[in-house]
C-alpha cells in the first residue's frame, strides 16, 4: 500500500474530495470534513483516519498504530506506516471513517451532496 493506493481507493468513496494542506498532506473530505489524511512528505505518519471511540481504542492497542498527533481527542488514529494494517482492512476503515464523517454532517449538506451525485450520475448516462 502506498500513498497512491490510498488515494484511488478513497476517491472511489461517494462525495470525496481531495486537497493538499499543510505543506505535505493528501486530505481527503467529504461535505468539506476531513475523514483521511495522507502524508506526501518522508517525516510523519503514513496515514491518519477517524474512527469510533470503540475502535480508536481496538487500533491504538495493535504495533504501529498510534493517536494520531493534534486529531487523537476527535478519534483519530495514525499509522507509522502503510504496513500497520492489511490493504483490505486498511480500505474497510477508511470507508468506516468516511461514513462516521458523512453521518455528522447537517442534514442539509447531506442532501446537497446527494442531489449532486444524482446530477452527475444523470449527465454521465447521457440523460
Amino acid at each position: 500500500m502506498d500513498v497512491e493506493t490510498i488515494r484511488k481507493y478513497c476517491l472511489t468513496l461517494p462525495h470525496v474530495t481531495e486537497h493538499i494542506q499543510w505543506g505535505e498532506h493528501l486530505v481527503f473530505k467529504v461535505g468539506g470534513k476531513c475523514f483521511a489524511i495522507a502524508s506526501l512528505g518522508p517525516e510523519g505518519n503514513a496515514v491518519s483516519f477517524k474512527c469510533s471511540p470503540e475502535e480508536f481504542a481496538e487500533l491504538t492497542e495493535q504495533d504501529g498504530i498510534i493517536p494520531a498527533p493534534y486529531l487523537a481527542r476527535a478519534h483519530w488514529v495514525a499509522l507509522e506506516s502503510f504496513e500497520a494494517l492489511r490493504v483490505r482492512e486498511l480500505e474497510e476503515r477508511l470507508a468506516l471513517a468516511h461514513q462516521h464523517v458523512f453521518e455528522k454532517l447537517p442534514k442539509k449538506v447531506k442532501q446537497q451532496l446527494e442531489s449532486a451525485g444524482q446530477k452527475s450520475r444523470r449527465v454521465a448516462r447521457g440523460a
